[in-house]
């Protein structure tokens, strides 16, 4: 998924803002110009890993959320200059997660520049590693959540930390709730956030 914010992401998804339908609506239209959308019925915040075939957005005041295929990319700093576009002084953020391979990205941009992007499995590896880590990720680079038991043997999994742990972590900083794993009660939860969702079919224009 894809979060632009004016401002923090957390503390605005916790205001429990309201959908504006309309917006929602005019960002999807403007994001997937060449597809034709048709409205399913509503999803929320934990639904944002559609299929190919679906669109989720959701627009609030400060803040949007888009869920698509296009943002499961292996580099997020090569996501295209098209999405980085749309919101000019708000903050972007990707977030992407494969549980099948055990795959995790994320990427920050603040005032149009990248500020940190990472991605990385067990079978390819670091794929990116841009920026300064942010604060969320240290102990997990640091050992203090060891992908493999004390008794099993380390040099079978390639990095210090579970992909999809930190994954996590990530969504519990950046964005104020979690999917999996030991949830905090505190945290916002996201079948709270309603998001709209489409059908996505190519547009064929005919002329004549």
């Amino acid at each position: 998924m894809l979060v632009y914010s004016k401002g923090n992401p957390a503390e605005i998804l916790k205001g429990k803002p309201e959908l504006d339908r309309e917006a929602s609506i005019a960002l999807a239209q403007r994001l997937f110009p060449s597809e034709k959308l048709e409205a399913l019925s509503d999803v929320d915040l934990s639904y944002t890993c559609p299929p190919d075939n679906e669109l989720v957005v959701g627009c609030f005041p400060g803040l949007a959320v888009v869920a698509a295929k296009e943002f499961g990319i292996d580099c997020p700093s090569r996501l295209p200059v098209a999405f980085l576009e749309q919101f000019p002084g708000y903050g972007i953020y990707l977030h992407a997660m494969h549980s099948v391979v055990d795959w995790f990205a994320y990427a920050v941009w603040l005032d149009g520049k990248l500020q940190r992007s990472l991605s990385l499995s067990p079978d390819s590896g670091v794929l990116e590693d841009i920026g300064a880590r942010l604060p969320f990720e240290q102990p997990y680079w640091n050992g203090a959540h060891p992908a493999v038991d004390p008794d099993e043997d380390e040099a079978d999994y390639p990095f210090v930390f579970h992909p999809l742990e930190l994954g996590e972590a990530a969504l519990a900083a950046l964005f104020g709730y979690q999917l999996e794993g030991m949830i905090d009660p505190a945290h916002l939860q996201p079948e709270t956030v309603p998001l709209m969702r489409f059908k996505r079919k190519k547009a064929w224009w005919r002329f004549g």
